[in-house]
């Protein structure tokens, strides 16, 4: 009977997702705005996008088109690469 409960317990945590839990995406969109200060960048996907502080912002600019991965963390989008699409 323990080892039932054990199953049924390891199944859930698996089936069900944890608040505040991460989720990984990656998006393709164009870039409309570049914030060096402070650390983000707005596509045209209308959202906002947070860096990391040893981000390098070199060639990133409003038309540029990028494909962003990014990692979902207590509602914000902070990017884990970024690479400009030809």
């Amino acid at each position: 009977m323990r080892i039932l409960i054990a199953m049924l317990m390891g199944a859930a945590f698996f089936l069900f997702p944890q608040p505040g839990s991460a989720e990984s995406a990656d998006v393709e969109a164009v870039i409309d705005s570049v914030d060096e200060n402070e650390l983000t960048l707005k596509l045209g996907d209308g959202k906002t996008y947070v860096a990391p502080e040893e981000f390098n912002f070199d060639g990133l600019k409003k038309g540029v088109k990028v494909v962003v991965f990014y990692t979902e963390t207590d509602g914000k989008r902070v990017i884990n690469d970024l690479q400009i699409v030809q």
